[in-house]
Parts: C-alpha cells; sequence; structure tokens
C-alpha cells in the first residue's frame, strides 16, 4: 500500500488555496510540503496542523492505495 494525498490536493482546489497558502497558514515547512508533493510520509503532527486549517478530518486529505509496483515485485520472488 501506497500513501497517496490526491484528497489534500482536490481539497485545497475546492477551497481555493494554493499549496503555499496552505503550507504558510497550516505553519509546515517547505520540507513537509515537498514531501506531501511526492506522497511520502509526514508526520501526524504536520497533518493535524492541515486539517485543522481546512477544517476536516484526516481521511479528507489522505489514503492509501495499492502500489501495483510492490505487488508486481512481490509476485516475481
Amino acid at each position: 500500500m501506497a500513501i497517496s494525498y490526491n484528497k489534500l490536493w482536490k481539497l485545497l482546489i475546492d477551497k481555493n488555496m494554493m499549496r503555499t497558502e496552505m503550507a504558510c497558514k497550516a505553519g509546515i515547512t517547505g520540507n513537509v510540503l515537498g514531501r506531501l508533493a511526492k506522497n511520502q510520509p509526514v508526520s501526524m503532527g504536520s497533518l493535524e496542523k492541515i486539517c485543522k486549517l481546512l477544517q476536516c478530518s484526516i481521511g479528507d486529505v489522505v489514503e492509501f492505495v495499492e502500489d501495483k509496483n510492490i505487488d508486481d515485485i512481490e509476485t516475481k520472488k
């Protein structure tokens, strides 16, 4: 399973908010924003700040999706 923040980006579009604006208002660093953009894990504290800013739950910003590359590697072993 892989992490996806596609729900977060869709939510930002719905709220007409830029990624950098969200980061500034939520108090998260550019490093965290970069990790989000690459669908890499971030701390629960960072996700909490984002959820508080956007007034949503964690399920509204992050989801687990099938990682087909990992599945393909596992079946070849």
